[in-house]
Order: C-alpha cells, then structure tokens, then sequence
C-alpha cells in the first residue's frame, strides 16, 4: 500500500503527464464514464491508495493531446480516444492499478512514426527524457519494478536504455485496429506467459 503523502507527492509531481490504471466503471457505452478523474480524489476514494500498484509501470510513447487535468493520462474522454481499450483490458487482471506514463514528455503528436522519425534525427532529446524518466522512476520508488511498454517504439526506448536493469515487457498498444474482446485476450496471453501477477 502506498502512503497518502506519497500519492499526493506524485500527483503534484508527475500528475500532468502520469496516472494509474484505474478508471470509473463503465456504463452504458464502452466509453463511458472513462473521463471521471474523482477516483483519484482521496477525499472520495481513500480505498484508490490500496488498489494502485508502483511495481507495475505502464509506459505509452507519447501524449496525442495536452492532459488538461492531473491524473488524466490515459482517461481521455474525447470521442476518438481509445483509452477504453486499457479499462477493458486491465480490469480484473495483475495490471489494474498499475502506475501509467510516457516515456516521451510533453509532445504532443498523434502520429507515432512522427515521433519516431523525430527521436531519430534528435537523440539528445531521447536522452533527456530518460532522464526525466529515471526521475519519475526515483520518486515513485518501487519495489522491483516491472516496466510494460504499450507498442513497439515505446519497447525499443526501453531496451536501448534500460535493458539491463529492469524486466521490459512489451503489450500491443491500445490503439491499434482490433476490438476490445480481441485486445483484451491479447494482453491476458502475455500476462499469463510472464511474472505480472506476482508484481505486487
């Protein structure tokens, strides 16, 4: 379990670029409800410091829009955000909780192979977000952590940087052409074929 002061230390800290693999129930469309960031509020939800988990850490690549709210990475409530893919995935399974982040800082591109040619021609700026990154990795303080890549650049960032000091895990990333239900059985094979579930 997490202590109060240390949730609110990394809300003030990494919450306009972070969140945590938690999102309001669905109602009674899959997307619905995804944008509801109250279950982050203590004063509302004090149970949320017993369901996070900061030895899972999700990483995605980049921000497609600015993140107007703290903890609101990755519960975007705009019709064309496929956020509620993770919700669906996650739920009931070793990843609900887990801590979520982007490698890549505030930069703002929907396109990933945008990113991905930018990261190519600017390794220094590469360079200065793991920095950030091994930042945000102090102070959210985990216990052997386990770092889960969303596609394929965000994995490969990982292993240039980190493969010798963390287990780098790669799920395919939520946006990609595929259903929900069909999502959903694709991360549950790689969780049942790793150690997620012991990473608590």
């Amino acid at each position: 379990m997490i202590q109060r002061s240390h949730y609110l230390e990394i809300a003030n800290k990494c919450g306009h670029f972070a969140s945590w693999a938690i999102w309001a129930n669905e109602g009674k469309t899959p997307k619905s409800n995804i944008g509801d960031l109250k279950i982050f509020d203590l004063d509302l939800n004090p149970n949320i410091l017993v369901q996070i988990n900061p030895n899972i850490i999700m990483v995605g690549l980049n921000i497609s829009r600015k993140i107007e709210n703290t903890f609101g990475n990755f519960h975007d409530s705009k019709p064309q955000s496929q956020d509620y893919k993770i919700r669906y995935a996650f739920k009931n399974t070793g990843l609900y909780g887990a801590y979520m982040t982007d490698i890549i800082k505030d930069f703002e591109q929907i396109i990933s192979g945008t990113v991905h040619s930018f990261l190519k021609l600017n390794r220094d700026f590469e360079e200065h977000n793991v920095a950030i990154f091994e930042q945000e990795l102090l102070d959210l303080n985990p216990t052997n952590p386990i770092l889960i890549a969303f596609g394929s650049i965000s994995y490969n960032i990982l292993l240039r940087n980190f493969k010798t000091k963390y287990q780098i895990i790669k799920i395919p990333h939520y946006s990609m052409r595929i259903g929900k239900e069909n999502y959903r059985s694709e991360v549950e094979k790689i969780i049942r074929q790793t150690e997620i579930v012991n990473a608590k």
